[in-house]
């Protein structure tokens, strides 16, 4: 039986904010990594080293997120 039409609003809601949830994780965590990157390196300023991207994001979970949200705003603007 198919679902009405508010208690598919809510669930694409829960998912996206889940994801809108998981993605805020993600980039506070990058932002972490990034400012400690930022602090050792201007410890060592007297040294040249080469900079790995040190920024670990879990791109399946960006993509899954990403793709939360598309289906989302296509669901709002298809019931509009």
């Amino acid at each position: 039986m198919e679902q009405s039409q508010p208690e598919k609003r809510r669930h694409l809601e829960q998912e996206f904010q889940a994801s809108l949830e998981e993605l805020e994780d993600i980039l506070q965590e990058s932002l972490v990594e990034d400012e400690e990157t930022t602090v050792t390196s201007t410890d060592n300023i007297g040294q040249v080293t080469a900079c790995e991207d040190e920024t670990h994001i879990d791109l399946a979970a960006l993509e899954d997120a990403v793709a939360d949200i598309e289906n989302y705003l296509e669901e709002i603007t298809k019931s509009k």
